[in-house]
């Protein structure tokens, strides 16, 4: 593992590198199988047009997002694809056992070799409830508070590296490094480097003190972005992995060829932020339900403060937003999701952004 796998390449007037965050949205009306359909297509769209890598996150108990299995997506998107980094933003740690996190991506790195991260969150993703049925306890703060032991477990299960005397000092990660020191045995040289998320200071203080990579979601905690990229820097230690920071953001961002058009699915997708904020978690509703919703007061509130930060309408509008939040806060990379109802809606915005910038394989491309 090397910085060269974790540091990206701009490509055409981009400023940074470009990458997509799929959270496998389903819209009303949709299925599932629709859902993980635009996936694939969405992923080898962004393989042909040059973004970098393709994370999925977990949620849970969720009925508009299909993605609470990254490492079984993840696979299947590998299957369908031949460059692009593909990886997890994040798997939350905290709900599994660490030792079956390190096979999940020993297995994912043995079927895209060189091309696989694991991005690590502390957050349950989802609801009290449900995480205490994922975790089979009802201490959930206990896996949050445990989260650097859990890193440090994990991460030594990944390089096959227990002291000796060590409880696990016998146990390995398969397919992982143990697999090279067996009669006869060939290993990979790539490790699935190892990110972390964070919303707050928490994870950001953390990567830098580890020398990690960081991953922000300034698309659901933008007031938070810039104080956690400065303390990420600020705590930052050069590692065998990386000699300097580098901190990738994601971005709420959507293109449409009509800046109407964007409007009528941002608000869609604001709504079903509402309900989900309310405890009605659902489908992604339509434009033309979210047209005739009614809003209260402190709905509206919330969706004006919510679109406020996500980048939409034409592909020159949000090429401009990019650059001008990339300016502002100095990320290494952009991670994009692009949210709407319509499975078409959100493939064609990947493309116009892709356009917009000049990324390969656009028109008039030989």
């Amino acid at each position: 593992m090397s910085a060269d796998e974790i540091r990206g390449e701009a490509h055409g007037t981009a400023p940074v590198p470009l990458s997509v965050l799929d959270l496998v949205t389903v819209g009303a009306g949709r299925t599932a199988s629709d859902a993980l359909r635009t996936s694939v297509a969405i992923s080898r769209l962004a393989e042909s047009r040059g973004y970098h890598r393709y994370w999925v996150a977990e949620h849970h108990s969720m009925p508009g997002v299909a993605s609470s299995s990254p490492a079984v997506i993840l696979g299947h998107l590998a299957a369908h694809t031949e460059r692009i980094r593909l990886g997890s933003g994040g798997v939350m740690l905290p709900n599994h056992a660490p030792l079956v996190i390190a096979e999940q991506f020993g297995t994912l790195e043995a079927m895209a070799p060189g091309r696989v991260d694991l991005g690590l969150g502390r957050a349950p993703g989802t609801d009290g409830a449900t995480a205490a049925a994922l975790r089979r306890t009802e201490r959930l703060n206990e896996g949050a508070d445990h989260f650097p032991q859990q890193l440090a477990e994990l991460t030594r299960f990944l390089d096959d590296d227990f002291p000796d005397g060590h409880p696990y000092g016998r146990i390995h990660a398969v397919p992982g490094p143990v697999q090279a020191t067996s009669p006869g045995g060939v290993q990979s040289p790539h490790r699935p480097p190892i990110w972390l998320l964070g919303s707050s200071g928490f994870s950001a203080r953390l990567a830098g003190v580890l020398g990690l990579p960081f991953a922000f979601a300034h698309h659901f905690s933008a007031q938070n972005t810039v104080p956690a990229l400065d303390l990420y820097r600020e705590s930052f230690r050069p590692s065998e992995i990386l000699d300097a920071p580098y901190a990738l953001i994601g971005v709420a961002a959507l293109a449409t060829d009509e800046e109407r058009e964007a409007r009528r699915q941002v608000l869609a997708a604001a709504l079903n932020m509402v309900r989900l904020r309310s405890g009605r978690p659902g489908l992604v509703p339509t434009p033309e339900e979210a047209e005739a919703y009614d809003f209260s007061p402190m709905e509206r509130e919330f969706v004006t403060s919510w679109n406020a930060n996500v980048v939409h309408g034409t592909p020159d509008e949000v090429r401009a937003g990019l650059d001008d939040l990339q300016k502002r806060t100095g990320a290494d990379e952009l991670m994009i999701t692009s949210n709407a109802h319509s499975g078409d809606i959100r493939l064609r915005s990947y493309e116009l952004i892709a356009d917009a910038y000049g990324l390969p394989g656009g028109p008039g491309a030989a």
